[in-house]
């Protein structure tokens, strides 16, 4: 009898152990105040602290002086508890749309202005269709938070769009308060041209399908464009790089190879810029500041 229920114990941890290895694995519990900069895990569902967020110093970004301030401007005002708007960055790649917006969550944090540090949750575009859960998780909490989206743009058959227009502005409940949106784009309307004239081409009434989808930008209160720069503003960047990093360079010599190095990759942006920046600062073997 005993080796019976011996047996039947061995049995039953067996079946134990093997039931707690198909449960899924319990939530990591959120701690806000643990960082000013979060990525969210849509599965299972909490916010990932980042300790050491990829930016660089708002005075670093250039070309885009007038977009610059209206968003610092546009953020001050969200963190200290004042209306401000949804923000589509939109425009030409490499220019610094999303550099911008870490930039400027840094300037606001660093000006000591508010009473508590404003949080950066990144959000990305694969899970924009669990926005009303992580809004649901931040609405009570006492900071206020940028949620941003980069790279944001809808394909064909993708209806996780209409998940995006509820949680800005539509719904019963709305956007809390204390959450903003801001998201970039390389497209101003975020979903294909051949998709919008899709959609006009097989609706009953044309004119309603196209307002759908372009509904969506009009969400965002604002729409700030990204264009590419000259020449004079591709050199500005590169000698700002040049100068914070400390490089003692020759500045025509930095000039001519900075201009070389834009014809080799055909275009001209911050990104190329900062991409030019490494190879020089690699071929002189000096450290890039962090």
């Amino acid at each position: 009898m005993e080796k019976t229920i011996e047996a039947l114990n061995s049995k039953l941890d067996l079946l134990i152990a093997a039931v707690t290895r198909l449960a899924p694995p319990s939530v990591p519990e959120t701690d806000i105040a643990t960082a000013d900069c979060y990525v969210w895990a849509a599965d299972p569902g909490f916010l990932e602290p980042v300790l050491r967020v990829n930016r660089v110093d708002i005075g670093l970004i250039k070309g885009v002086d007038r977009v610059r301030d209206i968003l610092v401007d546009n953020t001050e005002r969200f963190a200290a508890g004042l209306p401000a708007n949804n923000v589509l960055l939109w425009g030409a790649r490499g220019m610094g749309k999303s550099s911008l917006v870490k930039a400027a969550h840094a300037t606001i944090n660093a000006s000591g202005k508010t009473a508590t540090p404003l949080k950066l949750i990144e959000i990305h575009r694969e899970d924009i269709d669990t926005l009303p859960k992580l809004m649901n998780l931040l609405k009570a909490a006492p900071f206020r938070f940028i949620l941003f989206c980069d790279d944001l743009s809808f394909d064909h058959d993708d209806t996780s769009y209409k998940s995006l227009k509820a949680a800005l502005e539509g719904g019963v409940e709305g956007r809390p308060a204390n959450v903003i949106f801001y998201a970039t784009s390389n497209r101003r309307h975020l979903l294909p041209r051949d998709m919008i004239d899709n959609e006009r081409s097989t609706a009953i009434n044309p004119s309603e399908a196209v307002e759908e989808k372009v509904s969506l930008s009009d969400r965002f209160g604002l729409w700030l464009g990204f264009h590419k720069c000259s020449q004079d503003e591709y050199l500005e960047m590169v000698d700002g790089y040049a100068r914070y990093h400390g490089f003692d360079n020759d500045p025509e010599t930095l000039r001519a190879e900075a201009l070389e190095w834009a014809t080799t990759r055909g275009s001209r942006s911050g990104r190329v810029a900062w991409q030019f920046i490494q190879d020089l600062a690699g071929r002189l073997g000096q450290p890039l500041k962090d």
